[in-house]
């Protein structure tokens, strides 16, 4: 039984009432009694506080049955809208959700520059701009929240982000002088394995979510809870080293796992076999379309070295799911299964290996979620939206309804 002050006691009901409203989409007031366990006074008072602050809405359910329609509640999707942010180094994804995590704008912006003022300036820009346009709802912009591809402690401090090459920036305050609203800061690996979770591997608490694409990262849901590490730096690992004595990393290292499965070195080491200038994802469906045996060696060597990192993370963490995003491994055939045949060992034990359908907006819909989770103060969310309602690529100025 859980005890506290009255305040503390109502805060945990409210939390409980609204999870259930989200879960369901509708649901009436008996109901969520039976489901929650409280009492038909308690969930009358709450029903109606919640009401008052129009974070839900009543509606009378249609049936044929003879009798009273139950009214029915659900969340009010259009109360407030979060904004995620996907800062990149080859492009800035924005996305404004509403309250049920249904992207209702969607544009990308490609940076002109790696200063970090510059780019600071810029984000303060676009979100007076989405803040501006949210005003007409009853609670406005209520969160943003930003994915960064590098290490961010728990204090949400910038400790490096490679591609970038910027060190020890806190660049939630710099952004908070030049705006009005809450920010959070969050590892991009780690927003897309919380994103995987919200809104596809609702029964899986223990998820590892891998990107491959133009480093390694690794966001790990444990316990339903994404597992961090002591400073929060858990999951990079992009840098464990696979090869000793291997490639030379940006990190300082030899041999580093990012050497050799992300895109970037997949695609330079194919080049490098196919006596081209470059390779590009264009290129790679070409080649694989046409079954060209190279592209195939390349493979069965990337695929190799996937397979050690991922029996290296299967040991340490026993996942029960394991979603991998990369681009390449969406069109190249039998991927799952060509995984699956090199991870041999006894010792390996998880239940499924599977693609990401979020692909590249796992980051921004993770953050969009977040961003929810935190404004609703609701303990656990489970969100669903259809294929369709992902955030496809526009450019900056357009946008998807």
């Amino acid at each position: 039984m859980v005890t506290g002050d009255g305040a503390y006691i109502k805060k945990i009901n409210r939390s409980v009432i609204l999870q259930r409203i989200i879960e369901h989409g509708m649901i009436s007031r008996a109901d969520l009694s039976k489901l929650t366990g409280l009492n038909k006074a308690t969930i009358s008072v709450q029903v109606a506080n919640l009401l008052e602050e129009e974070l839900i809405y009543e509606t009378q359910q249609e049936h044929n049955a003879i009798g009273r329609r139950p009214i029915m509640l659900s969340i009010n999707r259009k109360a407030g809208y979060v904004l995620g942010i996907d800062l990149d180094y080859t492009k800035i994804q924005y996305t404004v959700s509403d309250l049920l995590g249904y992207p209702v704008h969607s544009e990308i912006a490609i940076p002109k520059t790696e200063d970090y003022h510059q780019i600071v300036q810029t984000l303060a820009k676009q979100i007076n701009i989405y803040n501006k346009k949210c005003t007409d709802s009853r609670y406005g912009l209520v969160g943003v929240m930003i994915g960064i591809h590098g290490t961010v402690n728990i204090d949400e401090h910038i400790n490096f982000v490679p591609k970038f090459q910027w060190h020890n920036k806190n660049i939630k305050a710099d952004l908070e002088k030049e705006v009005n609203i809450n920010i959070s800061i969050e590892n991009s690996a780690n927003l897309s394995a919380y994103a995987e979770r919200v809104y596809k591997h609702h029964q899986s608490d223990n998820l590892l979510a891998i990107n491959l694409s133009s480093g390694i990262g690794a966001g790990m849901m444990l316990d339903g809870v994404l597992h961090k590490g002591y400073h929060g730096y858990a999951g990079e690992m992009g840098h464990m080293i696979i090869s000793p004595g291997g490639k030379a990393c940006r990190c300082g290292n030899h041999g580093c796992w990012e050497m050799y499965n992300s895109e970037p070195s997949l695609f330079a080491q194919l080049a490098e076999r196919l006596n081209r200038p470059t390779i590009t994802h264009k290129d790679m469906k070409k080649l694989i379309a046409n079954q060209d045996p190279a592209t195939f060696e390349q493979m069965d060597d990337y695929i190799a070295y996937l397979s050690i990192g991922l029996n290296n993370t299967i040991n340490l963490y026993n996942p029960e799911t394991i979603v991998l995003n990369c681009e390449v491994l969406q069109i190249f055939p039998n991927v799952i299964n060509e995984i699956k045949n090199n991870l041999t060992s006894n010792m390996s034990q998880y239940r499924e290996i599977t693609l990401s359908e979020l692909g590249s907006k796992a980051c921004v819909m993770g953050a969009s979620a977040l961003a929810i989770q935190r404004f609703l103060e609701v303990p656990e969310l489970f969100l669903n939206i259809a294929e369709n309602h992902i955030p496809s690529d526009r450019k900056m100025g357009q946008s998807v309804q």
